[in-house]
C-alpha cells in the first residue's frame, strides 16, 4: 500500500499524468446485431457519393495522360447519375403495354442464377471438404494435391465453358440441362476456398492438443470429430462466405460464357446494346448481380450463428 502511495506522489510531483483508459459502452443487443447492416448501408450511400463527385469534377472526356487514360468519360451515356439509375428501376422493361417493371424483371433473373449458385456452392462445399480431409489425414496426399488445387484456380471459366458444356451434353445416363453445366462451372470456383480454408483449421490445433490425444490412445475420427473440426470453424466460416460469392460470380460468368437464357448474366450481356439509347438500363442487371452476391453471403453468415461458442477467433479468409 506503502509503495503505491509513494508512486502516485511521484508521478503528481512530475507533472505528467498517466493516460486515462477510455471504456466503451458496448451497444445493446439489437443494435449490435444491426451494426453490419448500418455500415454496409453507409459503404453504398459513400460510393453513390464517389461515383456523383467524380462525375461533377472530372470533365467529360475524362483525364488522360498522353495516350494514358487516367479516368474514363463522365458524359450521361458512360456515367449515368445515381438517380437516373434508380429511377429507371421503376420503368417497365419495354415500351410494349402492359410490360413487368424493371426491378421485377431483374428479380426473376437474380432468382434463376441464385438457384443455380446454392447448387454450386453446395457442390464446392462437397468437394472442398473431402479434399481438405484428405490432405489433412495423409501427408503425401497434401504434398501433391495442394499444388494442384491452387494451380487450379489459373485456368479461366470461359476456356472451361465449351468443354464442360461438351461432356454434359454425352451423357446419356441422365437428361444434361444447361442449368447444370453453369452450375458445375461455378463450383470450380466455389470449392477453392473452401478447401484451403478448412485445411488450414484442421490443421490449426496445436501440437501439444494433438500429443494428449495421442496420449488417450485416440483413433483419428475421433481426434477429427472433438479437435480437428470444432478448430477449423474459425477459418471454414469465412471460407464458406468466400466460396458463396465466387459461386455467384461463377455463375454470372458461366451463363455469358454457355449462352444459358433467364439468368441475371445473359441480362447483363443483352442489356449492354443498350448503353447508347438507354444508359442507365444496362446498370440494373449489375446491381442485381451485386444483390445476389450480398444475399448469398448473408445466407452463408446466417448458418455460422449455431456455431458461435466456436467463433471466437474467427480469422478472415
Amino acid at each position: 500500500m506503502t509503495t503505491g502511495v509513494a508512486g502516485e506522489a511521484a508521478v503528481a510531483a512530475s507533472g505528467v499524468m498517466p493516460p486515462r483508459t477510455v471504456r466503451r459502452r458496448a451497444l445493446p443487443g439489437p443494435l449490435q446485431a444491426l451494426r453490419p447492416v448500418g455500415l454496409g448501408i453507409a459503404a453504398v450511400l459513400l460510393l453513390a457519393l464517389l461515383w456523383e463527385a467524380v462525375k461533377a469534377l472530372v470533365p467529360d472526356d475524362g483525364w488522360s495522360i498522353g495516350d494514358l487514360r487516367v479516368l474514363p468519360r463522365t458524359t450521361d451515356l458512360a456515367m449515368p447519375h445515381v438517380t437516373e439509375m434508380l429511377a429507371r428501376l421503376g420503368d417497365p422493361l419495354t415500351a410494349q403495354p402492359g410490360a413487368d417493371p424493371l426491378w421485377l424483371a431483374v428479380l426473376r433473373a437474380g432468382g434463376t442464377s441464385l438457384r443455380i449458385a446454392a447448387v454450386s456452392w453446395l457442390i464446392g462445399v462437397v468437394v472442398g471438404l473431402l479434399l481438405a480431409l484428405l490432405m489433412t489425414r495423409f501427408r503425401i496426399a497434401r504434398s501433391a494435391v495442394l499444388p494442384l488445387v491452387v494451380l487450379s484456380q489459373t485456368v479461366p471459366l470461359i476456356a472451361l465453358a465449351p468443354l464442360v458444356k461438351g461432356w454434359g451434353a454425352k451423357i446419356e445416363v441422365l437428361t444434361w440441362e444447361p442449368w447444370m453445366s453453369v452450375a458445375v462451372i461455378a463450383s470450380y470456383l466455389a470449392f477453392f476456398p473452401v478447401a484451403v480454408g478448412t485445411l488450414r483449421g484442421l490443421t490449426s490445433p496445436d501440437a501439444l492438443h494433438r500429443d494428449l490425444f495421442a496420449g488417450y490412445a485416440a483413433s483419428w475420427s475421433q481426434e477429427l470429430v472433438h479437435l480437428r473440426l470444432p478448430a477449423s470453424v474459425p477459418h471454414l466460416l469465412p471460407a464458406l462466405r468466400l466460396a458463396a460469392t465466387s459461386a455467384v460470380l461463377g455463375v454470372v460468368v458461366a451463363e455469358v460464357s454457355t449462352g444459358m437464357p433467364g439468368g441475371i448474366g445473359r441480362m447483363i450481356l443483352e442489356f449492354a446494346n443498350f448503353a447508347s439509347s438507354d444508359p442507365a438500363k444496362p446498370w440494373a442487371p449489375i446491381f442485381g448481380a451485386v444483390l445476389l452476391g450480398l444475399v448469398a453471403s448473408g445466407a452463408v453468415a446466417l448458418l455460422g450463428t449455431g456455431l458461435r461458442r466456436y467463433r471466437r477467433a474467427e480469422v478472415t479468409a
